[in-house]
């Protein structure tokens, strides 16, 4: 019997405390990315190397590098969610202030399924 592999989440977060980080309102501009597997555990927390704190890459292509699967997310705009889903990661919003929050509103699937319709306009 062959066992699936676990899918990696990433959240943008503020900081670097694990399960019971802050998480950041804008996807992009977060000081962290904090990477989860299906069953909660803290794989890693990257620092944000993206362009918009002065990096290279856009914030979907840092989180492919570190294999995500699933963004968790508050918010994104419609450009962000075209490169996710062009990248195979699924994006998924909620509303939660701590990464635990965002994960246990995913797990009980209480996260919407971001779309064309609910992400933020203002990001275009």
């Amino acid at each position: 019997m062959t066992s699936r592999r676990m899918k990696k989440i990433a959240i943008p977060t503020l900081d670097k405390n694990g399960f019971k980080g802050k998480v950041a309102d804008h996807f992009g501009r977060c000081l962290t990315y904090t990477f989860l597997n299906e069953d909660g555990k803290v794989l890693e927390i990257i620092e944000n190397s993206s362009q918009h704190l002065g990096g290279t890459d856009l914030p979907p292509y840092l989180m492919k590098k570190h294999g995500a699967d699933i963004l968790l997310c508050l918010e994104l705009g419609p450009s962000a969610l075209n490169l996710c889903q062009k990248l195979g990661i699924e994006v998924y919003l909620g509303k939660a202030e701590t990464v635990d929050e965002l994960f246990i509103q995913w797990k009980e699937k209480k996260a919407m399924k971001a779309s064309a319709g609910n992400v933020c306009k203002e990001h275009e």
